[in-house]
């Protein structure tokens, strides 16, 4: 009875000192900061010649809100820049870990919205016929592909992620055979099976976006950087500054698209404004409507995430978090262009690529920052 007794004591004990540590993690995770501490956050952007450079209060913002998710970006391990640009002026800017504002790194998955800018640019200029063009007509290798579903797939299914290859984490083999080193990716487009008809479901597949990238090029007569940058990223006053190519020479078109951080804020201002950039229509204006348009509902369910009901457009996500709309460029690690049109607002975030893997700690990295954009969109 007394070694129960004292057995019992000690237990109590116990669960006493777990219940003080986990009540003092609390106060030190969920303390709020004070008033102070906000108003010592700077993110004053830095003044030069790019941007037109304003304030959150001269455009209607609250500046306190503003400072809050300053304050709370400087703890993220992973996040190397945070901007936000509101009514076309740059009002707030701030650079972590190893970020600046010449940082260049990878843009990850943000490349599959530019990959579908470039096919609208190519398609308003003529050097596409159409987006109900199939796949197979710009591979004549593989014409005599075994499964006839494949040669019905078209330039918008793969648009849409609708073209029935599967997202390639979900079949034994395929990530390795995409990503583990440089590779030959045409052979996938027979060696991948699909998993529905085109048109049918949605999946995530950077097969697919790949296609539309050596589509491209195939159909512009060769590297996909002169040209984006000459109907591109030139017109919008940014910088390609590097794309990597697989075995073959195509640019690849789900990831590696190398940009700073003022450079995606400018082709997300693009999109924002309807295609146009300072006069100059550089997208169809139809073309930009329907690429953020919601093709594909609840395509996506994240745990933790703090954004909700994900769509898809052309290769654009779809996202709501509160009660506002956006449309996002998302890439691994957390690279984000998100597109708040009711606000005529566009919010910027570069990361670590996490190259070094998809499991629970790179995943936990990259949602911080997603999140961190999702909570501040819902107060907004």
């Amino acid at each position: 009875m007394l070694r129960r007794t004292r057995a019992r004591v000690l237990s109590l004990r116990t669960v006493a000192i777990v219940l003080v540590a986990c009540c003092a993690l609390l106060l030190i995770v969920g303390c709020e900061p004070s008033l102070d501490d906000l108003e010592a956050v700077d993110y004053a952007p830095i003044a030069d010649l790019d941007w037109d450079i304003s304030t959150p209060e001269a455009e209607g913002l609250d500046p306190l809100l503003v400072a809050a998710m300053y304050y709370e970006a400087a703890k993220l391990e992973s996040l190397y820049s945070l901007l936000v640009i509101k009514n076309g002026r740059l009002i707030a800017e701030g650079y972590f870990n190893e970020g600046a504002v010449d940082h260049l790194s990878s843009s990850m998955s943000v490349t599959k919205s530019v990959v579908s800018a470039l096919v609208g640019v190519a398609y308003a200029r003529g050097d596409l016929p159409s987006l109900e063009a199939k796949m197979i007509d710009f591979f004549p290798e593989l014409m005599s592909i075994a499964d006839p579903r494949k040669k019905e797939i078209t330039i918008r299914d793969l648009l849409k992620m609708r073209a029935g290859y599967p997202h390639e984490t979900d079949v034994p083999g395929y990530f390795d055979r995409m990503f583990d080193g440089v590779h030959e990716w045409v052979p996938l487009i027979e060696d991948f099976d699909l998993v529905s008809d085109p048109g049918e479901a949605w999946h995530y597949s950077n097969l697919s976006s790949h296609i539309l990238s050596v589509i491209l090029a195939r159909a512009t007569g060769g590297s996909l950087v002169p040209y984006a940058q000459e109907h591109l990223f030139g017109p919008i006053g940014a910088d390609l500054a590097r794309w990597t190519v697989d075995a073959d020479g195509y640019e690849m078109g789900c990831m590696e698209v190398y940009l700073t951080p003022r450079d995606m804020a400018r082709f997300g201002v693009l999109f924002l404004d309807g295609g146009e950039f300072e006069g100059e229509q550089v997208l169809s204006s139809d073309w930009v409507r329907i690429s953020l348009q919601n093709y594909s509902s609840n395509v996506a369910n994240y745990s933790g995430q703090h954004y909700h009901s994900i769509g898809y457009g052309y290769q654009w996500w779809v996202m709501e978090a509160g009660d506002r709309d956006y449309a996002m460029a998302r890439g691994h690690g957390g690279q984000q262009i998100v597109l708040l049109e009711e606000l005529d607002m566009v919010i910027v975030a570069t990361a670590d690529p996490l190259y070094y893997g998809h499991g629970s700690a790179a995943g936990r990295l990259e949602l911080a920052n997603l999140n961190l954009v999702a909570d501040f969109i819902k107060e907004l």
